[in-house]
């Protein structure tokens, strides 16, 4: 696998507290990066630091965030990620300091060419991306989109650089919401778009526990190839009784049950965390507190020496007396200790069970159930990633809470690499 060195501290620690508790949740704003955070954009184009190798696929990554999907498609090492873009200047810090050789775009993709994003660049043997789901359902024929027009979405953006770059396969990821979206004119549109560019085109919802990570989190995936190869959508290789947000839609691909089911049970928190030292609210640690204990922990190891991101929030007062009540849901509170939240606020994980969808708030008990099952604090940043899969060389750069949304935004790695595994075996 092929991952980049360790976390760069920026000195920013008055991050780590908390500070005065309003007791109001924590809430995700879609589109997170388009829609917030503004001040973030900068334009820029980064050089590469080494030369691509010609004997790999090239990968194109839009929307590319800190490059964790990438990093999994790199990770099969049959792929090498030669140019991505995204809209927030610290995500790209870090998709530049783990793919040495991509060049980095920097600024609103609705700004750049296609001619801009392959300057240097061998065509991509493959594009990949998940652009926030802001207006799907306005998607015009792609064929006479123009690159700078403002009123592009963000999925017409994403077509039209496929148009442009006419990659051998695309590989478009989103949330589930998106099957529903507009009466699933907007999926509809979308998909018949990537046909109207001549890609064979499936679907499908793909949930991270059935395949090997420790995190019930679920995307949806649009494969295409523009060559009309067969694509076989992955096997679950791990099983777990998940209430699935896709329903009972014939496009959530579950783990085989029966007689012959030789799936291994789902991963839970703890196999992800349980080499980790203890800490309080406020603590950091920098050394593992034993071997790794299972094949997961070794592979995200990755023969690491020094611990880090191991760094709890500093919680007040307030916020440790709700955490010491928390239980599996907010209603396990007192009646009265907070006045609102959704009902996984202020929670619990379950030490035995996959863990939820971290958000981009996991450091903080008002966010989704985020608080450690037995030590009274929420996740450190590295437990956040290591529910991700991002190995603990992975270079994250930035404040502390930039590298939080850093990791609960991203791709998982090794879902990218089930991804990229399943478009090698079609070639």
């Amino acid at each position: 696998m092929k991952f980049a060195s360790e976390w760069v501290p920026d000195g920013n620690e008055p991050d780590l507290a908390e500070g005065r508790v309003d007791l109001q949740p924590v809430r995700t704003v879609a589109g997170e990066g388009y829609v917030t955070a503004t001040k973030a954009v900068r334009e820029c184009t980064t050089d590469r630091r080494r030369d691509p190798n010609p004997s790999l696929r090239p990968v194109l990554d839009l929307f590319c965030g800190v490059g964790g999907f990438s990093n999994g498609f790199e990770a099969t090492g049959e792929f090498e990620v030669v140019a991505g873009a995204d809209l927030l200047g610290d995500r790209l810090d870090t998709f530049c300091a783990n793919h040495p050789t991509a060049i980095g775009h920097g600024g609103d993709i609705r700004g750049l060419s296609a001619d801009a994003l392959l300057s240097g660049t061998p065509q991509p043997f493959v594009v990949i991306g998940g652009p926030p789901c802001q207006g799907f359902s306005s998607i015009r024929p792609f064929r006479n989109i123009e690159w700078n027009d403002p009123r592009n979405n963000l999925g017409e953006e994403f077509c039209r650089v496929v148009a442009a770059t006419n990659p051998e396969w695309l590989v478009f990821e989103n949330v589930v919401g998106l099957l529903k979206h507009d009466r699933g004119r907007a999926l509809t549109a979308l998909v018949g778009g990537f046909e109207a560019l001549g890609y064979r085109v499936s679907y499908r919802v793909l949930n991270a526990a059935y395949y090997g990570l420790p995190q019930r989190r679920e995307r949806l995936i649009i494969v295409g190839s523009r060559k009309g190869k067969p694509f076989e959508w992955p096997t679950p290789s791990h099983r777990h009784n998940h209430r699935s947000m896709a329903g009972n839609s014939n496009v959530l691909i579950t783990p085989q049950v029966g007689l012959f089911d030789d799936t291994a049970p789902a991963l839970t928190l703890m196999d992800a965390i349980g080499d980790l030292p203890q800490l309080s609210s406020g603590q950091r640690a920098e050394h593992y507190a034993c071997v790794p204990q299972n094949r997961y922990q070794e592979l995200l190891r990755f023969n690491s020496e020094t611990l880090t991101m191991h760094n709890a929030t500093a919680h007040s007062p307030e916020m440790l007396n709700i955490i010491r009540h928390a239980g599996s849901n907010i209603h396990a509170l007192p009646p009265g200790m907070v006045t609102s939240g959704f009902s996984t606020c202020y929670s619990r994980l379950d030490a035995d069970e996959p863990a939820n969808t971290i958000t981009v708030n996991f450091v903080h008990p008002a966010s989704n159930r985020c608080i450690h099952p037995f030590q009274d604090r929420a996740l450190t940043p590295r437990e956040g990633a290591r529910l991700q899969s991002f190995p603990d060389v992975f270079k994250f750069t930035g404040t502390r809470s930039q590298i939080v949304k850093q990791i609960g935004n991203a791709v998982p790695p090794l879902l990218g690499k089930v991804i990229a595994e399943a478009i090698l075996d079609a070639e």
